[in-house]
């Protein structure tokens, strides 16, 4: 991840009441597959339920991600000549 981009991560999290709910989304969607992951044997239907925390956390890590990218500055465009 950019400097930049850190940056302003950092103060969405501290300052954004969305992005906090989005990244405490993340979070326990990461610990659900997590204990999953951990388990010594999964059968047909743990295998089933991993799927829905892992597109879970993956739309939420995709909504966080426009959030960033929303605050970042504008890339200068190129013109050619």
């Amino acid at each position: 991840m950019h400097t930049l981009s850190r940056e302003i991560r950092e103060q969405l999290l501290t300052y954004d009441e969305e992005f906090q709910k989005l990244a405490q989304k993340h979070s326990e969607y990461e610990a659900q597959l997590k204990q999953l992951s951990e388990a010594a044997y999964l059968n047909l239907e743990d295998l089933q339920q991993q799927t829905t925390p892992k597109k879970l956390k993956l739309s939420a890590k995709d909504e966080m991600e426009r959030h960033i990218a929303k605050r970042l500055p504008a890339a200068p465009s190129r013109l050619t000549t």
